[in-house]
């Protein structure tokens, strides 16, 4: 890489972060469809426990482990959203053994609102397991929480071509629907090619589920509380297909309003939060 000044280096780290997700607008997902019947990966009775944040110390986030996205990003993170991300004991805190990531109405930054992203970029990425997660989604129009993932050589490949995994989902304007995709430079979103499902999970804000991953050279596969909704193969046609045989990083993020999200959000739901009891790390 030629050597750039340090400014134009932050602007180009900057922009691969929020290329991801550029307008045009998402194509139509596909209707809902009912789950298949779970398929236990050959290797599952092997895997152990690698990483893990219980969030069961301390009042904010283990820095150690995480970090955070700050601002409002390029054209609101690449998907026009209106929240300003903070690391604001706020937006994201430890509160009786669980993430708090919460959405506020205020005023930061140019936005209306504020919110919190953390990643793991820099503190841990894998390359293949189980990634678990139990969370507690928020409810309300223009919510947008996320549990995802984006390879680590974003910063050069930029997105899409690093690859992202989308665990879940899901948008307060269609209440209890989950969404799991993954995109790649020749299967993304923009183009309308991602790979994606959405089903409808009941009491996903008023209860905690299971948000899972068993991710494997051949296909990673997407389970809530056990069941297995959707498959991503990899169909061998290389990296620009599935770039899923590297390193990625863990993302927890509550966006508010955005391509996903809507323009519609119903302020009388601030502040309102979505809660991870914990993520787990398996190989």
């Amino acid at each position: 890489m030629r050597l750039l000044p340090l400014t134009a280096i932050l602007s180009i780290v900057t922009l691969s972060f929020c290329a991801q997700k550029e307008a045009p607008s998402p194509a139509p997902l596909p209707d809902p469809v009912t789950p298949t019947t779970p398929t236990t990966p050959a290797t599952d009775t092997v895997k152990k426990l690698v990483w893990s944040d219980e969030f069961d110390t301390g009042s904010t986030p283990d820095t150690t482990k995480w970090t955070y996205n700050i601002g409002t990003g390029n054209n609101g993170w690449g998907n026009n959203e209106a929240q300003y991300y903070t690391s604001d004991a706020n937006n994201a805190r430890i509160e009786n053994g669980s993430l708090i990531i919460e959405a506020r109405k205020e005023s930061k930054g140019g936005k209306n609102y504020t919110s919190a992203r953390l990643l793991t970029q820099g503190k841990a990425s894998w390359t293949y397991g189980r990634m678990e997660i139990r969370a507690k989604l928020p409810k309300g129009v223009g919510t947008w929480p996320a549990i995802w993932m984006l390879g680590d050589n974003i910063t050069t490949a930029g997105w899409p071509a690093c690859g992202e995994i989308d665990i879940m989902e899901h948008v307060g304007k269609e209440q209890n629907v989950i969404n799991w995709s993954t995109h790649s430079k020749l299967n993304n979103w923009t183009l309308g090619t991602q790979r994606t499902n959405k089903a409808t999970i009941d009491g996903v804000s008023t209860a905690f589920h299971i948000y899972k991953i068993e991710w494997s050279k051949d296909f990673i596969q997407f389970f809530v509380d056990g069941q297995l909704y959707y498959t991503s193969p990899n169909e061998g046609k290389g990296t620009d297909y599935y770039p899923f045989n590297a390193k990625q990083f863990l993302i927890l993020n509550f966006a508010v309003g955005g391509n996903m999200g809507g323009n519609t959000i119903d302020d009388s739901i601030f502040p309102c939060r979505m809660e991870v009891d914990y993520v787990r790390v398996y190989q």
